[in-house]
């Protein structure tokens, strides 16, 4: 890995030189005398942590604006599902590339992903430099055959990870409890507590979702997935929307981390994020954008911005969800809940920083640089994106992003006409 001396960038209320060696920051501090592989002048120019996409399905860039303006179940059912039947491993790994190049772009290093084809997304991963934690779909509508054939599959894929980079991890994907059998969550549970692994899971979405859980199993979809046993802090739980008070404590209590995925959910119509409530708890919450056919974008700036003007204006109260809280759920709270050593700028952690651009109309006054990024900032904002210590986006361009936006065009084009 080249080293990297970050000269004169702003962190905090200071001026301050950052080194990068090895990955990792090393030092920080005015006009350090170092030399290094490479330089970049950092003045009128701040640097912050990156964000950290918790839930999202990335090659689903292949069908942004596909299918929109309907609900969850709708959506899935007479449209994604079958389109994705078609989808080919190379067409996640285009999908999976552009989704990176947009991530880069907007800020984000990390994504936590659920998606078919799962080599092909490790691929697009390696190649574009991000970090991820991937997930292969399981879903068998409690069919045994299916249930057998998808274990197979997660086997295999779990061998398949060992020889991923460091940066890139295995998780098991469960994708809701309304898709998968009660033997496969408990096998999922087993497996995952055998070889350490975190389990991302759909959990409440839509209120149909809980009405039919209390119909099959007697009980709302967090305290049936406290019956078997699921509940634990390796479980990431995503949209987590329609929760009793009951089981918010049951969270709390296991440690859980939720996801909200807010432009999603209001597009979707699936309903309104407890923030307060889950906040007092003391429940880590962290944030994502979920697919591009259901955001329709990975922009973890918008994210921000709707998730807090989401709880403000769902309780009437300007003062919940500030925006220290709001970065600290797309930054350090995402890096906690995949147990990254990152999401601050300090020696010893982890190279992963963006180093945004102070001149930019939209963080121009800067009574509070926080705020701004997180109510006024777009990713065009962002100038430049270091990740496990490699320069990914320098001055707005990314190696290759011409070839890769004119490939998904492509790809989309060869699976909605197929």
């Amino acid at each position: 890995m080249d080293s990297i001396l970050l000269r004169n960038v702003r962190l905090g209320d200071s001026t301050m030189d950052v080194a990068i060696e090895g990955g990792y920051f090393t030092q920080i501090g005015p006009d350090l005398t170092l030399q290094t592989d490479t330089v970049i002048d950092g003045r009128g120019k701040a640097i912050i942590p990156p964000f950290f996409n918790a839930h999202t399905h990335a090659a689903m860039t292949l069908l942004r604006g596909y299918a929109d303006d309907m609900e969850l179940h709708t959506w899935l059912t007479r449209h994604i599902w079958p389109l994705e039947a078609k989808i080919t491993a190379q067409d996640v790994y285009i999908g999976t590339k552009l989704a990176c190049l947009e991530m880069i772009k907007s800020g984000t290093v990390f994504f936590n992903d659920m998606y078919w084809h799962l080599p092909a997304t490790a691929r697009a991963v390696e190649e574009m430099g991000l970090r991820a934690a991937l997930s292969s779909v399981f879903i068998d509508f409690n069919d045994p055959e299916t249930a057998d054939r998808r274990w197979q599959e997660c086997l295999e894929l779990h061998a398949f990870s060992r020889d991923l980079p460091s940066r890139i991890t295995f998780a098991l994907g469960p994708h809701a409890i309304y898709s998968v059998s009660r033997d496969s969550l408990c096998r999922a549970r087993d497996f995952a507590r055998q070889h350490g692994l975190l389990i991302h899971l759909h959990v409440s979405e839509t209120a149909k979702e809980v009405e039919d859980c209390q119909h099959k199993h007697g009980c709302r979809p967090v305290r049936y997935l406290d019956q078997l046993g699921l509940l634990g802090p390796n479980l990431i739980a995503c949209h987590a929307i329609w929760l009793s008070q009951d089981e918010m404590d049951l969270l709390a209590e296991n440690r859980i981390t939720v996801v909200h995925n807010p432009v999603s959910n209001l597009k979707l119509g699936s309903g309104t994020f407890a923030y307060r409530a889950l906040q007092d708890r003391g429940v880590r919450i962290a944030l994502g954008t979920d697919g591009c056919s259901s955001n329709n974008n990975l922009d973890m700036l918008e994210t921000m911005k709707f998730a807090s003007l989401l709880a403000k204006g769902s309780t009437q109260d300007p003062t919940v969800f500030p925006a220290p809280q709001a970065f600290a759920a797309a930054t350090g709270n995402g890096a906690a809940a995949f147990g990254l050593n990152s999401g601050d700028i300090a020696p010893g952690r982890l190279a992963d920083c963006l180093l945004v651009d102070l001149d930019s109309p939209q963080l121009t006054p800067d009574h509070s640089l926080v705020s701004n990024l997180v109510y006024s900032a777009g990713g065009e904002c962002v100038n430049t994106v270091i990740c496990n210590g490699r320069i990914l986006m320098r001055d707005r361009r990314v190696e290759g992003e011409e070839e890769i936006m004119a490939q998904a065009r492509e790809a989309a084009r060869r699976l909605v006409r197929s």
